[in-house]
Formats: C-alpha cells, sequence, structure tokens
C-alpha cells in the first residue's frame, strides 16, 4: 500500500490511571474506526505528569515492561488489527527506571522498545530524578506498517537523534510528546516556545526527507507541590511532510483524535531532488561527538 494511515491521540490526563487508560483506549478505538494502521499516544499517558516535582513515592508509578499496560494495549492492538506506539514509565530494576516507548504490533506481540536518551532537567520538568537515560541507542523498529523511528519529547529537540534514526532506515519519525506553557509566562512568549517546538520537528522531516508525527498531551495540571505555577499542555499534536509541510494539527486546547495519510512515495521522490545524505561531508563532521569547540 502507498497509504499509511495513522491516527494521533491527543488527551488530557488525571490521577485517575484507569481513566486514562480508558481514555488512550478510545481514542485507538476512534482511530481504527477511520482505517488508521497506525496509533500514536502521547508521553507518559497512563498518568498525569509526574516530574513537575521530585517526590519518591512517584516511583510506584513505574512498571516492568512487559506488564500491565503492555498488556492491555497489547490485546487491544491484537483487536483492531493496528500497530500501537505507547509511552510508558518502565521499572527496569530496584532503582532504575526509564522513559520508555513501547511499539505493539498489530498481533499484540511488542515490537520493540525505545528508551528515551535526552533527559531534561528544568523547572517544571524535573526528569533526571526519575530517568535513566537511555541505552538502546536511537535504532528504528520493524513492524508490519514500516521502519518507525520512535524518539520521547525532549529528543524531538536534537538533529542528531532525527539524522541518526533516518540514517538507520526509518520511514517516519514519531515523538510522544509532554510539553507545556508555564502559565506565568505572558503570551507572546508562549507563542514563541510553542512556534519552536513545531518549526524543530519540520525542520527535521526537511532535512531527512522523511514524516514528522508529534503527539502531545493537552490541559491544565497542577504542580503537585504546590511550589511551580503547573503547566498548561498546547496539545497541537500535527502530522508533517517529507518537506516540512503540515499535514494535519489537533487544537491546542482541547483532546482530539487526528487522523492523516502519509504517503510512502514521497521520501523517495523527495530525496531525489533533496538528496542530503548523499552530499552529507561526513569527512568533516568528527567535532560532532565533542561537546564544544573551546
Amino acid at each position: 500500500m502507498n497509504t499509511l494511515r495513522v491516527g494521533l491521540v491527543q488527551q488530557r490526563c488525571t490521577d485517575n490511571r484507569q481513566d486514562n487508560i480508558a481514555a488512550s483506549m478510545r481514542g485507538i478505538r476512534e482511530a481504527a474506526a477511520q482505517g488508521a494502521r497506525l496509533a500514536v499516544l502521547q508521553e507518559l499517558h497512563c498518568g498525569p505528569y509526574f516530574c513537575q516535582t521530585e517526590d519518591t513515592a512517584c516511583f510506584d508509578l513505574a512498571e516492568p515492561i512487559p506488564g500491565p499496560a503492555t498488556e492491555a494495549f497489547g490485546s487491544l492492538a491484537r483487536e483492531l488489527g493496528l500497530v500501537i506506539v505507547t509511552s510508558l514509565f518502565e521499572r527496569r530494576a530496584a532503582g532504575l527506571y526509564h522513559n520508555t516507548a513501547v511499539v505493539l504490533e498489530a498481533d499484540g506481540s511488542i515490537a520493540g522498545r525505545y528508551r528515551k536518551m535526552h533527559i531534561p532537567d528544568d523547572p517544571g520538568y524535573y526528569e533526571k530524578f526519575y530517568f535513566t537515560p537511555g541505552d538502546l541507542g536511537f535504532t528504528p523498529i520493524d513492524t508490519s506498517v514500516g521502519r518507525l523511528g520512535v524518539l520521547v519529547c525532549w529528543d524531538q529537540w536534537y538533529p542528531e537523534a532525527a539524522r541518526l534514526m533516518a540514517m538507520a532506515g526509518a520511514e517516519v519519525l514519531i515523538y510522544p510528546t509532554a510539553i507545556g506553557h508555564d502559565p506565568n509566562d505572558v503570551a507572546e512568549e508562549q507563542a514563541r516556545q510553542r512556534e519552536a517546538w513545531m518549526t524543530i520537528q519540520r525542520g527535521h522531516a526537511i532535512a531527512n526527507g522523511i514524516p514528522v508525527i508529534s503527539v502531545n498531551r493537552v490541559g491544565f495540571e497542577a504542580d503537585p507541590s504546590g511550589v511551580g505555577a503547573g503547566a498548561q499542555f498546547w496539545g497541537t499534536s500535527f502530522a508533517a511532510g517529507c518537506q516540512g509541510e503540515l499535514l494535519a494539527m489537533a487544537a491546542g486546547d482541547r483532546e482530539q483524535v487526528l487522523v492523516v495519510d502519509l504517503d510512502r512515495r514521497r521520501s523517495e521522490q523527495v530525496r531525489r531532488i533533496w538528496p542530503y545524505l548523499r552530499d552529507r561531508r561526513i569527512d568533516a563532521y568528527t567535532d560532532l561527538v565533542r561537546r564544544y569547540r573551546d
């Protein structure tokens, strides 16, 4: 098939895990009813974004892989006959946790996983307290709908991650995401941040000649500690084509299931006229492995 129909499930999250999972599943079912063969969920969709504060009790939210979530979403994948990209708080061992995306094949099996490589540590995003940096590299996951370059949130700001996925044959870049505004920021700053977020990812599509799928959560989530102002997640999940063109974009203020068709032939066509991979000066890039050129 020359077309891949993808469902992007943008949702609000609460403290009730079962309600969140039910909402994710409703979104997947809605996408499947519209013919989607791939459904993508947002970052850490089983619960609220707990990284606004540092609290050791939050480690109780983590689960093994395979585990309850992969079993539940694997069963749904098998029932509906589609591939699902989930995002989970992985308990690998006592004191060892990851922010992990799991890809479930249409038969319900685990096709592969990606552990978030770039871990932020900013006000309201204290992820280094919770997550060990990924150790699986930038390796695409082969599925019945193609080779998926799955990355997670903060990874989306790094062209190196996108490039390495593309160099390994990824046919699409997929970013489960949880990003929002500080409610205290002025409207102009909020707009700049969201535009930067969209622009950098559309740039990855252009530079690599492959489409991008980015699925973000939506709605306000209070800081459990009461110290911060909370996070206003800006939604705006979107799909961009191989030249960065916007194919579809969700609302910024409500839950939404977005369904979009990706033309599988576009990458070949675009890369023939924009041959970035051909013209890369790999002999001159050795300094990229350095932190900074002093």
